[in-house]
């Protein structure tokens, strides 16, 4: 329920049986709390996977203007054809490219990924949200991404973020496909790990990069821990977007958050919190935002998962290549658990921007 400030605590056999269901694009399961697999339900569930539609795929480029470099990523939308697989380096898709898009304004969510990642990063949520009538427009953020890490240790990348999402939600509403095709009062926003503190500072939380960083207390070689030290108020430059509706911030980055500074988000949040953590977060920290912000959150713990167990479950190609952000603890079922994760994301959105 939205702004329930319920907390779910969710346990993932460790199932082949919904992985089997998960081949197929449409991920309709309901989340799944502490109860057992009933025999009906994976039957079920691929029964109604099996009747479902291909989400539209096209990419996108916004043009570099006074504030930014280009921006380059991929749009997700509703497509009535067949299923195709779009390999996109070792990225393995399920969707239709180019597909014509549907004529009549959709809502739409933009996705903002994690320190050194890519927009492609969410591809099995984007492509749930888009069968479920969504507009999603993902990107690679300048800088800060697998391919250009310029800036990604920089404190600078913080302010650049939001501006690449505003810059973003500009052209989905006026450009793409000749405009008119999403629906600029319904926007939704997506953040995993740095993406989620991004959501936050375009929601109107105000960052305060004085607060301890655990990275730099551990000694990370990065420039913003001195810069940090030298100027916290440097990269306090957020401009909230009033178009963003309602966020999804999973494993937020969650350190540069007084509950004083969170205390202007008033839109409906859920928040995804891995019981184990990794790459520099600690849950609790995690939890204790959800605590600080003003309108309770839905807050979803989900058991024996690790930090990256958010991002899409990888192709052998990617496995092979990126064993710590492709690997889960073991016993951990990345594949099943996804079906529930997107299923939940869509039925938040859905009732946030109805």
């Amino acid at each position: 329920m939205v702004g329930s400030g319920a907390i779910a605590r969710y346990q993932w056999p460790a199932s082949g049986a919904l992985a089997r269901c998960y081949d197929v694009p449409m991920l309709p399961m309901l989340p799944i709390k502490r109860r057992r697999w009933r025999s009906w339900l994976v039957p079920a569930v691929c029964a109604m996977v099996l009747q479902a539609h291909a989400a539209g795929f096209a990419l996108v480029e916004v043009a570099p203007d006074r504030t930014g470099p280009a921006l380059r990523g991929a749009v997700w939308y509703p497509c009535a054809a067949a299923p195709g697989v779009v390999r996109l380096g070792p990225m393995e898709l399920r969707v239709t490219q180019d597909c014509p898009a549907p004529p009549d304004a959709r809502p739409l969510i933009v996705m903002s990924h994690g320190s050194g990642g890519s927009g492609l990063g969410n591809h099995d949520t984007a492509a749930a949200l888009a069968d479920a009538g969504f507009v999603v427009a993902a990107l690679n953020h300048p800088g800060d991404n697998f391919r250009d890490r310029a800036q990604q240790g920089e404190l600078s990348i913080f302010a650049s973020r939001e501006s690449d999402m505003r810059r973003l939600i500009d052209h989905m509403a006026h450009g793409w496909g000749g405009g008119n095709r999403v629906d600029a009062d319904r926007v939704g926003f997506f953040g995993f790990s740095r993406g989620g503190h991004t959501g936050l500072a375009l929601a109107g939380a105000v960052a305060d990069f004085g607060l301890p960083y655990p990275m730099c207390d551990a000694g990370a070689p990065m420039p913003m821990c001195q810069q940090m030290r030298r100027d916290p108020t440097a990269a306090t430059v957020s401009q909230p977007d009033p178009r963003i509706k309602a966020l999804v911030l999973v494993d937020p980055l969650p350190y540069f958050f007084s509950q004083q500074g969170l205390k202007p988000v008033r839109v409906p949040v859920q928040i995804w919190s891995s019981e184990r953590g990794g790459d520099g977060l600690a849950p609790e920290n995690v939890r204790q935002l959800a605590r600080f912000l003003p309108v309770p959150p839905d807050l979803r713990v989900v058991a024996g998962a690790g930090h990256f167990a958010f991002l899409a479950p990888c192709p052998p190609a990617l496995a092979a290549a990126e064993p710590i952000v492709c690997g889960d603890p073991h016993g951990f079922d990345r594949r099943g658990f996804h079906v529930a994760f997107n299923s939940a994301i869509v039925q938040f959105f859905r009732s946030a921007l109805r």
